[in-house]
């Protein structure tokens, strides 16, 4: 018993004695080389090599000072000497900017001095307990000199931990196996103090793959050598290609040791360090931010005055405009308020809107003044200005309490015009979303606009009120509205009963309860009471995107042949649309459809224009991109609804990118035809109603009421009506990456669109044809941007793309005979398609060098298939047309 007891003792008594981490022998100098570079370049690397630097150094390494009573507790000092500053790839003598230069000449004397100074780092258990170095130092050395520190840190067991380092807090995993440990650091576990932004859409965003991996090996109980790689690969979610990588390499290797200084005295280790030297202070182990000046960039003023021309209107269907627009928009970031409301006041009337856009999407508190301070709400004849702005809010790539707060002032002010409080409202409710994306749903200024539009629709008898309301709701996309909108779905009021189904159609399935199903299910079968066509199709398109059950299809396929004709062939090519499409409903379909009762010859013969149609736009391994086109006639042959959807799909993630809707009704006493069931009482309108990237705008009237309509008859010129042109910021990311060499990667990822969507709607009575269009240009530019900078020395790689497209929807309608004849068009121009790439170094002296790349191609234009009966129809429209 007494030797099992001894034998314990000794056991316990080894295991606390083993090393828990590295240790230094007392009076012994570890003699080191180090290096440390990192190279930028785009994620497939090129020909002519990575953009980027190498740093060289010797390094002496000693114990300063071990707790007596815990060997594990140790100070040590390290010494930088013999600087070296090379390329991290050949270059030759021309295109590198360092040859012939000396650390000093690149640093400077002052930046030498103080990275040569020596430190010391306080090691416990193989940990950094704290970081002793000198406050007045450059924050870019002191950074160095931590990635050096860090380079130290392990533990000698396997296992995860959490750590501090140059990188942050973060989750370490470690696997030791005789004399070598692998350290892998989880990256996106680490905690620093930078926050940078997003784009809230995952479709539009841009993702970051990150690794980092050191491995040890070890002799004598200290360290003999240490590697370590450490990945980052920024990309464009949408298109994979436009990706930038940024590695960062450090090698620490033992050359040899020698008698060293001997161990300090001292009985903890504050007291030893202030022995040493009384300045050196414990500055954290965790890297800080190092500001760096642009020297000799231009101002804000400058770079508006060198870019102004490309922002006129005439510019904007060319890549040039969005391309000047992030550009603008990344030097109002670091512009003052003053100095943004200098080139507001100095832009010309044409050019101005842009601005507003530029500024607006800017997102920072002097832009954001500077906004509120240039525009009047009261001033109706601002329409134009205060609209962009408010869209460009409403586009908001990471908006803040603080702009939504802005837009609730402007609410309860006195505003000149009726749309832009309209426009107000609205965008509201689209910054509610984003912002309850983010988690600030119990935000207070989010607290009280959620309470201003959910008590909205019904503390007013104003019906552009109401609509307004559930516009507003439509886009905040809160649960709490589906009570509402379920309500409002079988209103009296047709414009309420449209917005509350189509606001439903956006909401996951999963908050589809019965009782909504019951409401949409009774709409559309008119339980209580007759509908008008559109409601009834906008209801029914609620039923078969909500996981319908068997009897809901059954059901819906059962009223096939006792609705209105038109209708009764828009369901059929919907059903259709769904089984060719394969959309989710497709099975629960087909399995109906096995009933001969409610699938037979007499049910899928009906006769009619309308139609629904899917198809792919774009198919990659990136990105999926579908449309649809949906078309509802009145039985006369009038358009009632023409719905546009433009959908893009990456990751899982959907981005509504586009819709396009035209209602038109009351229409049919201008050819003397019986309105439809339920609609004969229904005033002269017609209208546009867009969504853009997932952002429900003001509708758009063409005409309202007899008068109206017939004053617009006669001084139609054919030319559509503009329902959004505009700037938008679509990608917006920016981070900074923390190497953990000590050095620092900023990535800034932005994509710019210049848009213009109009639509029209053409009736000759003379020849008994009517006539819409919806048509869409735009120019795209996506840049993304990775940069180290250290104030003395610059790498970096910009990788871009950019087109310019067109997309026309024309639908012709020629009703003199029953059936009429309807053809539908969906084009796309051959469009230009060009990516480029740019890699960058230069020194604080001006001294730089840069490369390009482009690639361009041509992308042939094409109709858009839709289904064979309309191939049909369109030959013998443009045949009677002949």
């Amino acid at each position: 018993m007494l030797t099992l007891a001894v034998f314990l003792l000794c056991a316990a008594s080894s295991v606390s004695a083993a090393a828990k981490g590295p240790r230094l022998n007392n009076n012994q100098l570890y003699k080191f080389s180090y290096t440390t570079e990192v190279l930028v370049d785009r994620t497939r690397g090129s020909k002519e090599g990575s953009a980027g630097y190498r740093i060289s150094t010797d390094v002496d390494i000693h114990l300063v000072w071990r707790d007596p009573t815990n060997k594990d507790d140790q100070l040590i000092q390290l010494a930088i000497s013999n600087v070296r500053i090379d390329h991290a790839s050949r270059r030759s003598e021309q295109k590198n900017i360092l040859h012939g230069s000396t650390a000093e000449s690149v640093l400077g004397k002052t930046k030498l001095e103080a990275l040569t100074k020596p430190f010391l780092v306080h090691l416990r258990n193989g940990k950094t307990k704290a970081f002793y170095s000198y406050w007045a130092e450059p924050a870019t050395i002191k950074n160095l000199k931590r990635g050096l520190a860090s380079l130290l840190q392990l533990q000698l067991n396997t296992g995860k931990v959490i750590e501090n380092d140059v990188s942050g807090r973060c989750t370490v995993a470690y696997k030791a196996v005789e004399g070598q440990v692998t350290r892998t650091k989880i990256l996106e576990t680490c905690k620093t103090a930078d926050t940078g932004f997003t784009t809230h859409s995952q479709v539009l965003g841009v993702s970051r793959k990150s690794s980092s991996v050191t491995k040890f090996t070890l002799e004598d109980g200290f360290i003999r050598s240490a590697k370590a790689e450490e990945t980052h690969k920024v990309a464009v979610n949408a298109r994979r290609s436009a990706a930038a990588k940024v590695v960062s390499r450090q090698a620490l290797t033992l050359v040899g040791t020698e008698a060293g200084p001997l161990e300090a005295a001292g009985k903890d280790v504050a007291g030893v360090v202030k022995s040493i030297d009384a300045k050196l202070a414990a500055v954290g182990i965790i890297a800080e931010k190092a500001k760096s000046k642009c020297k000799g960039c231009p101002s804000l003023f400058e770079h508006w005055q060198a870019q102004q021309k490309l922002l006129e209107p005439a510019s904007l269907s060319k890549a040039t405009a969005p391309r000047s627009f992030l550009a603008l928009i990344q030097s109002i970031r670091h512009a003052s308020k003053d100095e943004i409301l200098k080139v507001l006041k100095s832009a010309s009337k044409t050019s101005l809107p842009q601005v507003v856009d530029a500024v607006t999407s800017s997102q920072t508190v002097a832009s954001l003044d500077a906004m509120l301070e240039f525009l009047n709400f009261t001033d109706a004849k601002g329409l134009v200005l205060q609209e962009r702005f408010l869209y460009a809010c409403g586009f908001a790539s990471h908006p803040n309490e603080r702009m939504l707060q802005a837009l609730l002032d402007i609410s309860k002010g006195k505003i000149g015009s009726t749309d832009i409080k309209e426009s107000v409202v609205i965008i509201m409710g689209a910054l509610v979303n984003k912002l309850c994306q983010k988690g600030g749903c119990n935000l207070p200024t989010v607290v009280k606009v959620k309470k201003l539009i959910l008590e909205g629709p019904d503390s007013t008898k104003v019906e552009s009120e109401v609509q307004m309301y559930l516009l507003a709701l439509k886009n905040s996309m809160l649960p709490e509205a589906i009570p509402i909108f379920t309500k409002y779905a079988e209103s009296e009021v047709g414009a309420y009963n449209t917005i509350a189904l189509t606001a439903l159609q956006r909401y996951d399935v999963t908050l589809m309860t019965d009782e909504v199903k019951r409401t949409v299910n009774r709409v559309y079968h008119q339980n209580r009471r007759i509908y008008e066509k559109n409601v009834r199709a906008a209801a029914a398109d609620v039923i078969l995107s909500s996981n319908p059950s068997y009897t809901e299809v059954k059901n819906v396929l059962l009223s096939i042949g006792n609705l209105p004709h038109e209708m009764n062939k828009y369901m059929l090519s919907k059903i259709q649309d769904i089984l060719r499409f394969q959309l989710p409903a497709s099975k629960v379909i087909q399995q109906a459809m096995k009933d001969r009762i409610s699938s037979n010859y007499d049910r899928f013969s009906k006769v009619g224009s309308s139609s629904a149609f899917s198809g792919f736009m774009a198919h990659s391994a990136d990105v999926t991109s579908t449309y649809s086109l949906d078309i509802l006639y009145s039985g006369s042959g009038i358009l009632r609804r023409s719905n546009m959807n433009i959908y893009g799909a990456s990751n899982g993630a959907t981005l509504h990118g586009l819709q396009v809707a035209i209602e038109a009704q009351g229409l049919e006493s201008l050819i003397g035809a019986t309105p439809d069931e339920g609609e004969e009482d229904l005033e002269s309108f017609s209208g546009m109603s867009a969504l853009l990237f997932d952002v429900q705008l003001r509708p758009v009237t063409f005409f309202k009421g007899y008068s109206d309509l017939m004053s617009k008859m006669f001084s139609m010129t054919g030319e559509p009506m503009n329902v959004v042109k505009g700037l938008i910021l679509l990608t917006d990311h920016s981070e900074m990456i923390q190497l953990q060499s000590g050095l620092r990667a900023s990535a800034e990822f932005q994509g710019g669109l210049a848009i213009d969507i109009s639509g029209g709607m053409e009736i000759s009575l003379w020849y008994r044809e009517s006539k819409t269009s919806v048509n869409n240009r735009g120019a795209l530019v996506v840049t993304g941007n990775v940069t180290v900078d250290m104030d003395f020395l610059r790498a970096g790689v910009e990788v871009s793309f950019e087109t310019e497209a067109a997309l026309d929807f024309i639908t012709t309608v020629q009703f003199s005979e029953y059936p009429f004849l309807v053809c539908m068009q969906m084009d796309k121009t051959t469009f230009p398609f060009s990516e480029y790439l740019t890699k960058y170094e230069s020194l604080s002296s001006g001294k730089s060098v840069m490369s390009h790349k482009s690639k361009k191609q041509l992308v042939p234009g094409s109709e858009f298939p839709l289904h064979q009966e309309n191939s049909n129809m369109c030959k013998k429209v443009f045949d009677s047309s002949w």
